[in-house]
């Protein structure tokens, strides 16, 4: 087991969190190499959500200046009912109470910045690599093989930012695989000049995002580029599961999905089926909501292989925390690995970094299923909300336990504490008697 910080570091998957685990890996003086499947040019379709917490990591990489110029910048989603009343308010962001308004960013616009970051600051990334597996694990380090059968790697520590179905996560955890919900997300993007707002209102006016509570379930319309002028429009829908192979025909089949979008239409209210009467098929999007099960264990045994973001904890993207969160995981054990040169073991600071993320991970599953069953059609929200479980709002700054902990101190902190520690039982234990 490696007994000093890792010198060599390989990262497989370049989206989001492997390049944001590079770069906070760059901040602590430590290099690394990422490997990513696909080529340059494949492009990202739609965008996310970004609050406080994952803007203040961005904004110690010093790249949060120029994002926050790229996209959509507000503070919270009202919540509307049929009639289009603001029934109840959720802060994705509040400069006030938390530092930072929240962002709306297209995700390859993110990850084009974040890529060219990496350039600027001399981090490799391989393009059109596929992972294949781990060929061996020892107190070496770690080598590895991509699926061309020719190309190996070597590492003191392999990283699996690869993704909900990460072929990393599958040396750790062989039998572990994502759980579909039940629930399937359709969406597209929508002109705002199309929408048809209630008498009197406009983008200025109308505040977006919104959730629109009806009938069939929640509207959701959320501007995604800087000006508002397009914006995500969807809602979600129960849907039995598919393989791979489903998935994509039922997104190739655009007339089928447009009829399956448009379930229900007769139940919204007009602002919503002036967005239907609009669709662009080229624009509809699905996301079928898949969890990763709870795992034992998001290293492998020998300790040299871990794995993060949703390749630890896929978290559907209700509460806007999927990119979040991968952004904790890689921002806190990047802080955490120089510290190895104080004397802490590598078994140490994972078992803390797990525990510590875990918790974390917990409770913003805990609020995501509650914002995701204010979003089921309206009988069964009912039920839920008479039982206490759903989203409803209380006092300002009440996500600041989210949004404004500082999980850079915490790990720090720690670190300070038990390298103290382990220093005092080395000294207590010297096998030397004083004379």
């Amino acid at each position: 087991m490696l007994s000093e910080p890792p010198k060599r570091v390989a990262i497989i998957g370049a989206g989001l969190s492997g390049l944001v685990f590079a770069l906070a890996l760059k901040r602590h003086g430590i290099s690394s190499t990422v490997y990513e499947l696909r080529t340059p040019d494949v492009t990202s379709a739609g965008a996310l959500m970004l609050s406080p917490n994952a803007l203040r990591i961005l904004d110690k990489l010093g790249l949060y200046e120029r994002l926050k110029t790229l996209g959509y910048n507000f503070e919270d989603m009202s919540f509307r009912n049929h009639d289009q009343e603001i029934t109840d308010t959720y802060y994705l962001g509040q400069e006030k109470h938390y530092g930072y308004k929240a962002l709306r960013i297209y995700r390859q616009v993110l990850v084009t910045e974040l890529r060219a970051a990496a350039k600027n600051q001399g981090i490799p990334i391989y393009y059109g690599l596929k992972f294949s597996h781990v060929v061996s694990e020892d107190e070496k380090g770690v080598v590895f093989a991509f699926s061309d059968g020719t190309t190996f790697g070597s590492a003191d520590i392999l990283i699996g930012a690869d993704g909900m179905h990460s072929k990393v996560r599958k040396h750790i955890a062989p039998d572990v695989a994502p759980k579909y919900s039940g629930v399937c997300a359709i969406s597209c993007a929508a002109e705002t000049s199309k929408i048809k707002f209630p008498d009197g209102m406009d983008l200025s006016t109308y505040v977006m995002p919104t959730a629109i509570y009806s009938k069939p379930g929640a509207w959701i319309m959320a501007p995604q580029d800087v000006d508002g002028s397009e914006c995500l429009a969807g809602t979600q829908r129960a849907y039995p599961e598919q393989d791979r192979a489903g998935w994509d025909r039922l997104l190739a089949d655009r007339d089928s999905l447009l009829e399956l979008f448009r379930t229900g239409y007769e139940d919204w209210p007009e602002i919503t089926q002036s967005v239907l009467d609009n669709v662009r098929k080229e624009t509809m999007q699905i996301w079928p909501y898949y969890v990763v099960p709870t795992l034992s264990g998001w290293y492998s045994r020998e300790k040299h292989v871990i794995i993060l973001g949703d390749a630890a904890h896929a978290i559907p993207p209700t509460a806007g925390q999927g990119a979040s969160q991968g952004f904790e995981d890689s921002f806190t054990l990047a802080a955490l690995l120089p510290r190895m040169a104080d004397g802490l073991p590598l078994d140490r600071v994972l078992e803390y970094w797990q525990n510590y993320r875990q918790k974390r991970i917990d409770k913003v599953m805990e609020l995501t299923l509650q914002l995701n069953n204010s979003r089921l059609p309206q009988a069964e929200r009912e039920k839920l909300i008479a039982e206490g479980q759903t989203w409803q709002s209380g006092s300002h700054g009440e996500l600041a336990w989210l949004y404004n902990a500082q999980i850079e101190d915490d790990v720090l902190a720690w670190a300070e504490a038990e390298t103290k520690k382990t220093k005092k039982t080395k000294k207590n234990t010297c096998p030397f008697k004083r004379i």
